[in-house]
């Protein structure tokens, strides 16, 4: 089976980089194409295919960034889920913008996303909390994202205070917990081709949907 999904991330690739990526047509929807890569890079047995760098920057314009799981993409954006406490929260709060990118380098394939960032609502955040494994629901109430802690050892025994708190019982959404959506206004497709000589298409958003273009590698 493993060495199928090799085989089958080989020939992705190579498909993607011989035919590269065609002219869009006229109204074409940048999602449409961005399932499709995704699916083959989960066909393709990619570890964790939903991951993807977030990057932001606070009031000083500084930027940081780090690897979140995109949990939804839809017409209304891309979805992650995180403390609401933790660096990220905090600069977005500040500076609600962000850029998102996806990297599957074996199939030599990336997609850049960018726009402003909304907070989710509870109601979302709760339906996705509960398909979180418990382990997850209660490091999630042990952990003051971001915050420096001295040893391992403390945030194991606050994981251990929270498995005691909620028992056997549901653990309910912390109120430091939600999600964001990034609402996409530009989205970029790099496809690898032989010699550097890359393919690259943007979709930006306009009132009457989506404009596309080439842009030189």
């Amino acid at each position: 089976m493993e060495a199928l999904r090799v085989l089958r991330g080989l020939l992705i690739a190579a498909r993607g980089v011989r035919k590269g990526l065609p002219s869009p047509d006229p109204g074409a929807d940048p999602l449409e194409l961005f399932h499709t890569w995704f699916a083959e890079a989960d066909r393709a047995g990619l570890y964790l295919p939903e991951a993807v760098t977030l990057a932001t920057a606070g009031r000083d314009g500084r930027p940081s960034a780090r690897l979140v799981l995109v949990k939804d993409a839809t017409e209304r954006g891309f979805s992650f889920y995180t403390n609401l406490e933790s660096r990220k929260a905090r600069e977005l709060a500040e500076n609600p913008w962000a850029t998102l990118v996806f990297h599957w380098a074996v199939l030599q394939r990336q997609v850049r996303i960018e726009g402003p960032v909304e907070r989710l609502p509870e109601a979302e955040a709760e339906t996705y909390w509960r398909t979180r494994p418990r382990g997850s629901q209660l490091g999630a109430w042990a952990s003051t994202q971001s915050a420096p802690i001295d040893e391992r050892a403390n945030l194991l025994a606050r994981v251990e205070e929270a498995r005691r708190r909620f028992g056997g019982g549901e653990v309910p959404l912390p109120p430091f917990w939600g999600g964001y959506r990034v609402v996409a206004e530009r989205i970029e497709f790099w496809q690898g081709r032989a010699d550097r000589l890359h393919d690259r298409v943007v979709f930006t958003r306009s009132d009457g949907g989506w404009a596309a273009g080439r842009l030189q590698p």
